[in-house]
């Protein structure tokens, strides 16, 4: 993505323009899939360090500009939000599933598939809800 829109993305997310910043916004917008920190950091000069990476992520998450993905390895990957969606709205418009494939490993969001309500006993009360379904993605089943 050009230099321009990666600088109008994170002006409407009322972020500051640093270089860190500028450089893992492009990375998330370069990629179909999720990315862990790790493939972020692999990904990026080596002028920044593990904790820069970690808050540029973590103020990316707060604001909305990308979302949380569990992995069925215990880690946390990060995707790009495709709604333009804000922090308060994670909770609600975040109800997609996410998919892993287990020839190459990549997880994507699949935006148009919802999670199924779940009825929770009285006094529970849902923060957040996550599907991951594993399985062969459409491009490893062309491959097969």
């Amino acid at each position: 993505m050009n230099a321009s829109a990666i600088k109008s993305t994170l002006k409407a997310y009322s972020l500051r323009q640093t270089e860190c910043r500028e450089e893992i916004l492009d990375i998330f917008l370069t990629k179909a899939y999720a990315l862990a920190h790790a493939d972020v950091e692999t990904q990026m000069s080596e002028k920044f360090d593990r904790v820069t990476v970690y808050r540029t992520l973590k103020t990316f998450l707060d604001k909305g500009l990308i979302h949380k993905v569990l992995d069925d390895e215990g880690g946390i990957k990060y995707a790009l939000c495709k709604d333009n969606c804000h922090a308060d709205d994670h909770k609600h418009h975040h109800d997609h599933v996410h998919f892993k494939c287990t020839k190459c490993g990549l997880t994507t969001c699949l935006d148009h598939v919802t999670i199924p309500q779940v009825a929770l006993p009285e006094g529970y009360q849902r923060v957040e809800t996550n599907l991951l379904v594993q399985g062969v993605c459409k491009t490893c089943n062309q491959i097969l």
